[in-house]
């Protein structure tokens, strides 16, 4: 038997075998269209014939796939539920929290463990000391991956036993991902607007970063203590700010979509009375 089977090849794929094999672990891939495979064959990987003997050739399979959809036909293939048993399924697919929760269940049903990974990277990023990783699962299973899940990625952040866990955390700060990008692309619409260097703009972004992370970081720590109190941001500040963000926006015939949804929020806020909370007070709103 190899070390690790790894299934799906597309960039990042290719990348998680590319680390193993560096790593002088034995490794078999197996992939829909087998030609993505042939890089990997040159560099010492054995080519699995079908999904069935992948999931055979090793304790542990490692998937990452395009997307849900694509995992489940795979393991839908036949003789791949039969050939899971006694492996270790650790499924580095994007998942919905629900779908998570099903997997581990149809794993269970067919005698395999599994774990929940998310890649927060690209596959440049990956192996380095770093390069987070969400992980969850039962803990036997996440300290017997650990070795392996390490060549990937040196910033592990165990979520726990919970398998949704991994899947959750994703979601959580892709939200807060685009909440941001998209902030940031209304942002360089206002500079150049008024005529103003977006490349500097973006300068300004990163500087100030670091300093709005750990402002977030307190918020978060707000909203989980319940305890509402003024101790950064008043709401009724924001409320002003994004309202002003509004109005820009309408008279630079910028879109309008996000201030407007930004003010909106905002101004349900303060017309429930949070105005004279911390900004974090608006998590009622949302709820």
């Amino acid at each position: 038997m190899s070390d690790v089977t790894i299934v799906g090849l597309g960039a990042m794929g290719s990348t998680i075998a590319q680390l193993f094999i560096r790593h002088g672990l034995a490794a078999t891939v197996w992939n829909r269209t087998p030609d993505k495979a042939a890089p990997l064959v040159a560099q010492g990987a054995r080519l699995a014939p079908s999904a069935s003997a992948a999931m055979l050739a090793s304790p542990v399979v490692v998937m990452c796939v395009y997307d849900h959809a694509a995992a489940a036909a795979i393991l839908a293939m036949d003789n791949v539920a039969p050939a899971v048993h006694g492996r270790l399924l650790i499924q580095l697919t994007t998942f919905s929290p629900k779908e998570s929760r099903d997997a581990q269940a149809w794993a269970q049903r067919h005698g395999a463990r599994y774990l929940a990974g998310a890649i927060q990277a690209a596959p440049s990023q990956m192996g380095q000391p770093g390069t987070p990783l969400l992980l969850s699962g039962p803990a036997a299973d996440r300290e017997a991956a650990a070795p392996l899940l390490k060549v990937l990625a040196g910033g592990i952040v165990d979520l726990g036993d919970p398998i949704g866990a991994a899947a959750t955390m994703d979601l959580a700060t892709l939200s807060y991902i685009y909440g941001a990008s998209l902030g940031f692309l209304h942002g360089a619409r206002i500079a150049e607007s008024e005529g103003f260097d977006v490349a500097r703009y973006g300068d300004i972004v990163a500087g100030i970063s670091p300093s709005f992370g750990a402002f977030l970081k307190h918020e978060g720590h707000v909203i989980q203590s319940g305890d509402f109190t003024i101790s950064e941001s008043p709401l009724r500040i924001s409320v002003e700010a994004t309202q002003r963000l509004l109005d820009t926006a309408r008279q630079s015939g910028i879109d309008t979509g996000f201030p407007a949804y930004a003010a909106g929020v905002f101004r349900r806020g303060h017309e429930a009375g949070l105005g004279g909370e911390e900004m974090a007070a608006l998590v009622k709103v949302l709820r």
